[in-house]
């Protein structure tokens, strides 16, 4: 390809094409079904379909554009774009359109459907997560045909889900597999890395066991002055409970189920992305006070982060506000426990052990009750294939003058393990615009609009190798 070209159409399809559109589309307060019950009522998620429709129905790619909606479930969009090279093989490109919610506290200025672009920034929820996948998805497509290229068949798959679990894209996966052909690349666009300045790969997730626990010792609350002392606290039971799951004192999650060898590889990955990117791990996190990260060693932090075990209360019922606190004995404490497991341990078997744990021997013989619960499965990217690996060299040299790195991920993204067990042999290249500071599912969400353009172009280099490898000519140039 002529990179030059390739360069400049990159860059003028993000200025005068994206960017306009990209802005109508983070006014729309698209909110994930599982923050909106009434999403179908509201019609949000159905009005970012429109909008993208629109935009990538004008573009010259002589692609179908279709909405695909089962009986039920979410809208998905589906972009079908025809070969320039000649193979049978199909690019898969995920993204979605789907939003978190608003949440409070944006900054003087902005707002969660108020776009604003200032200091090369995309301001707005759905910018960074991930609204801009679909334009730079397309705009990779439109890149390399300009700049003399190859591609494969291209299908654009963006679903309305994501932000909820992805509960809807099995099925579509299902009806569409036919469709779909022989995937020999999946591009998602919904990840990012430790910094600016180069491509980052995400190469493993992070899989999921959720269970909310109540303790229950009494039918209705009694004076704390009479009862204490006769009845257990419930929230010690739970204390106790708590302690046969997690080691208080290091954080280490005692639950043999979830633990696995990390693979070497994975480790060597990890040193090289700490020591591109010094300090950010726990720089870019907004401590209290004197509070320090759980290791001095950034490998250590990035490893629990990305493969080792975690627990993490993140609600909690039964507890009153502290000004309307009384001289009560509660009759019930319930804890939201929130398991981040290994990419490659097995979901399943850690939520059973923990049901087990929490449901045995329970002190005082107190009532437990488990409900809301949910396990997923990580994912562990298959190794790169040498034509992969040389692109992303040339990618890292030319497009952003720094070597690519890799990144463990704490959170999850169901497509990426449904998609590898559907096509084993395919080639997974997990990627993206967002930073350690996007703010991406909190006030002041935000876009790296230069950062989103080069990880464009990046994917346009892959687009190009990856029809070479299937067979096609070489681009010159």
């Amino acid at each position: 390809m002529d990179r030059s070209v390739l360069t400049r159409t990159v860059r003028g399809l993000w200025d005068d094409d994206i960017l306009p559109s990209l802005s109508e589309l983070v006014a729309v307060p698209a909110i994930s079904p599982a923050f909106d019950p009434a999403w179908e009522e509201h019609g949000h998620l159905a009005a970012a379909i429109e909008h993208v429709r629109g935009w990538l129905a004008s573009r010259d790619l002589g692609a179908t554009v279709e909405v695909v909606e089962l009986p039920g479930r979410t809208p998905l969009l589906l972009v079908d774009v025809p070969a320039t090279a000649d193979t049978e093989d199909t690019v898969l490109m995920y993204g979605h359109l789907d939003k978190q919610p608003p949440v409070a506290n944006w900054s003087e200025g902005l707002g969660p459907w108020t776009p604003v672009v200032r200091d090369g920034r995309l301001y707005g929820r759905g910018a960074a997560d991930d609204g801009y996948s679909g334009y730079a998805a397309v705009a990779a497509i439109e890149a390399v045909r300009a700049a003399g290229g190859r591609h494969a068949r291209c299908v654009v798959l963006l679903e309305t889900g994501e932000e909820s679990g992805s509960p809807d894209l099995p099925a579509y996966l299902e009806h569409l597999k036919p469709r779909l052909g022989e995937v020999s690349l999946v591009v998602c666009l919904d990840s990012g890395g430790n910094d600016y300045d180069r491509m980052w790969l995400t190469t493993s997730l992070r899989g999921l066991t959720q269970v909310t626990l109540t303790v229950r010792v009494l039918e209705s609350g009694l004076h704390s002055g009479m009862a204490s002392g006769i009845v257990p606290s419930s929230f010690r039971v739970a204390r106790q409970l708590l302690d046969r799951l997690e080691d208080s004192a290091t954080g280490e999650v005692l639950v043999r189920e979830m633990h696995v060898d990390v693979p070497e590889n994975r480790v060597a990955e990890v040193r090289d992305a700490v020591a591109a990117a010094p300090g950010v791990l726990a720089g870019s996190v907004p401590w209290a006070g004197s509070t320090r990260p759980m290791a001095d060693d950034e490998v250590e932090l990035a490893l629990n982060a990305g493969w080792r075990p975690t627990l993490s209360v993140t609600g909690a019922d039964g507890l009153p506000a502290p000004d309307d606190a009384g001289n009560v004995l509660r009759p019930f404490t319930t804890l939201v426990l929130s398991f981040r497991l290994p990419p490659t341990a097995d979901s399943k078997a850690a939520l059973d052990a923990v049901v087990e744990k929490l449901t045995t021997d329970v002190p005082y013989g107190a009532t437990v009750e488990l409900s809301r619960v949910e396990h997923a499965d990580g994912w562990n990217a298959p190794e790169l294939a040498p034509w992969l690996r040389d692109t992303l060299d040339v990618v890292g040299k030319e497009v952003f003058g720094a070597p690519w790195r890799t990144v463990a991920l704490g959170g999850s993204i169901p497509f990426m393990g449904l998609l590898h067990e559907a096509y084993p042999q395919a080639q997974f290249l997990v990627t993206g615009a967002v930073g350690p500071d996007s703010n991406c599912h909190v006030p002041d969400e935000w876009l790296n609009l230069g950062h989103a353009a080069r990880i464009t172009e990046g994917v346009a280099h892959v687009l190009d190798a990856h029809a070479v490898s299937n067979g096609a000519t070489p681009s010159r140039g």
